[in-house]
This record gives structure tokens, sequence and C-alpha cells, in this order.
């Protein structure tokens, strides 16, 4: 049976807000784990979005984004933590998605994502313990296994709870990149300094 991560023990403090990352609990565990990420690495297919292909006639691929998991990447940018995209796939569609949210790097046609995350944690001078990555699929396996906090989204393959610190309640492409960005926010206590002036 998958387990069940990043649920329940210690509630995550967020005043103010209300949604699944909330309503989740962590244990001291998995809180410490948030608290040192720097960098955020998204797989694209089946996180940013829902893992579905659209082929029109022209022979043009498209794929759908959900806005919430946009804007959610943008509030990480306001607290200073950058987002990167790696996918193992090719297509012009997620250039402009990452142009869209101000993303600087977007890798695409990766085939060996723990070499490029160690290239780019080199790059950054940053450790992989600091660099948080959310995955689907078997893929993503090797770089879950190193970095320091490694999310599954909901209807990932279900050899990723395995090695999972959390699981999300959204599945991919439908509000799981806002669950992971604003769970961040609100652990490192950056939710009301990047969020506060909605509320007013």
């Amino acid at each position: 049976m998958a387990k069940q991560v990043g649920f329940l023990e210690e509630p995550v403090k967020k005043e103010r807000i209300k949604s699944p990352s909330v309503s989740n609990h962590l244990n001291a565990t998995v809180r410490e784990r948030v608290k040192r990420v720097k960098l955020l690495m998204l797989d694209v297919d089946g996180v940013l979005t829902d893992g579905r292909l659209f082929y029109h006639d022209d022979g043009t691929e498209s794929k759908a984004f959900d806005v919430q998991d946009g804007h959610g990447i943008k509030l990480l940018q306001r607290a200073g933590i950058e987002t990167v995209l790696i996918s193992g796939r090719r297509s012009p569609s997620v250039d402009k998605r990452a142009a869209d949210l101000g993303i600087k790097e977007a890798f695409q046609g990766v085939k060996n994502k723990v070499a490029l995350i160690e290239q780019i944690a080199s790059k950054r001078g940053l450790k992989l313990e600091e660099i948080a990555f959310v995955g689907d699929d078997l893929l993503d396996l090797p770089v879950m296994k190193r970095v320091g906090f490694a999310v599954a989204v909901s209807n990932a393959s279900e050899y990723l709870f395995d090695v999972a610190h959390y699981m999300t309640v959204a599945p991919g492409g439908r509000g799981a990149v806002r669950e992971v960005t604003e769970l961040i926010l609100g652990v490192q206590g950056m939710w009301d300094q990047v969020a506060g002036r909605y509320f007013e």
C-alpha cells in the first residue's frame, strides 16, 4: 500500500489561508526539510500539467496549465525562491509558459535528471538538501531519492510514494504545485510577506 506522507501530526502555521496545504499537517522531520528549501524544481508533464497531450490537425501539440499553480510560482519568486522546470519531453508550450511566469530556466528533452540537478546545484552553490523536487512518474525516482524535499503529486505512480517526503492532496496540473508553494511559504514564515496584501 502506498504511504501517505505529509499528513497529520503537527499543523502547518499559516494564518489567513485555508487550503489543502494547511489542512494537511507535517511531522517535525518533514517540516525541517521544507525549511531548508531554496530552490523548487518541477517536472512538467503530470506535475505542472495534468499529463494529457492535445494533438491538433496541423500537427502541433498543446498542454493545459493551471493558473493557480502559476500564481503560486509567482508568490515564491516574491519570496526569493526560484523555480526551475525539467522535462523529458520537448514542447514550445513549455517555453511559453516559463516565459509567462518569469521562470529563467526550463530544461527540456532531459534524459538524465540527476546529472542535471547536480549541475544546477553546483552552479548555484546549493546543496541537494536545499532543493525541492515535485515529480509524478518513474523517470523522477532517482531525483527524488537525492533532493532534500521530494514531493509526489497525488496521482503519481505509486512507486514514488515510497521515496516521497510529502504527497499532495491536489493532483498534478490541478493545484499540486500551488499546494507545494503555499506549503514552503507557510513553513518558512513568508506567507504574510508575499500574500498579505490580498487580505487587506
